[in-house]
């Protein structure tokens, strides 16, 4: 890791999921904004080993759309937790709206200090959202803790997978809005300080600037005008401009994806 931008925290966070940007990634990926879309998020269900019987953590759940997914494909149970509140009232009324409020439900807190009893859940997950975390070994220790002993902490996000000078550093951070991003190595070693076991830790980047492109193309070809008009064209040029200094580092192999499986 190069450095961290010791200035991005919660709050900033928030604006973005507030905001413009939760909207702009639900756009490109949908209301799971994650990539991969709902096929991805039946890898990470199967691989976790998630039943009917289940009862499942979703640590920054956005606008609910993995939560809805399980619930209705497998029929466990799910909690999301967000710490943006645009997000958790959104999920709420999508889960009312699709009649899955009995299975599914929602909360704001804070993923540093889940607001939950040691052992609650059979299952946490998280699916590219790690990577706005500030403390990701408190996050680490705060799944492991709330996770039922056997039980499974699943997860995809968002990884620095090459070395990088100081200012590529700073802008793919600094487009992102994240503090900093662990590697698969990284959180492998925060797993396992946690007490939990790494069953697989997955480099899942091969496909990680083909997915960068396809936003691209989508913004350009399909969005771009409606974007325009509801936020201006300073504020699609500089998407544009963030979006390919990304998929260029992920074609660079400097950024990348991975899923890593644990049990404690």
């Amino acid at each position: 890791m190069v450095g961290r931008i010791s200035n991005v925290n919660l709050a900033d966070v928030q604006a973005v999921y507030a905001g413009p940007g939760g909207e702009l990634w639900e756009l490109l990926m949908g209301d799971q904004i994650h990539v991969g879309g709902e096929a991805d998020t039946v890898v990470l269900a199967e691989r976790a080993g998630i039943c009917a019987a289940s009862q499942v953590l979703d640590v920054c759940s956005a606008l609910g759309g993995p939560a809805r997914s399980l619930a209705r494909r497998i029929g466990c149970r799910v909690t999301g937790l967000d710490a943006t509140p645009r997000m958790v009232n959104e999920a709420v009324r999508r889960t009312r709206k699709a009649g899955l409020a009995g299975r599914v439900s929602f909360q704001l807190g804070d993923a540093l200090a889940l607001p939950f009893p040691a052992a609650s859940f059979d299952v946490v997950i998280g699916q590219d959202a790690w990577c706005y975390v500030t403390d990701k070994a408190r996050l680490i220790s705060e799944c492991a803790r709330v996770v039922k002993p056997g039980g499974i902490v699943a997860f995809t996000d968002w990884l620095e997978t090459g070395s990088m000078n100081k200012m590529e550093w700073e802008a793919v951070h600094s487009f992102m809005v994240f503090p900093y991003m662990e590697t698969l190595k990284g959180y492998s070693a925060l797993i396992t300080q946690n007490g939990l076991t790494v069953i697989d830790a997955e480099d899942l980047s091969s496909d990680f600037a083909a997915h960068l492109d396809r936003y691209l193309r989508e913004l350009r070809e399909r969005h771009r005008s409606t974007l325009v008009s509801n936020y201006g064209p300073e504020m699609v040029a500089e998407v544009l401009s963030g979006i390919t200094l990304w998929r260029d580092a992920a074609g660079r192999g400097k950024v990348g994806r991975g899923r890593l499986i644990a049990r404690k």
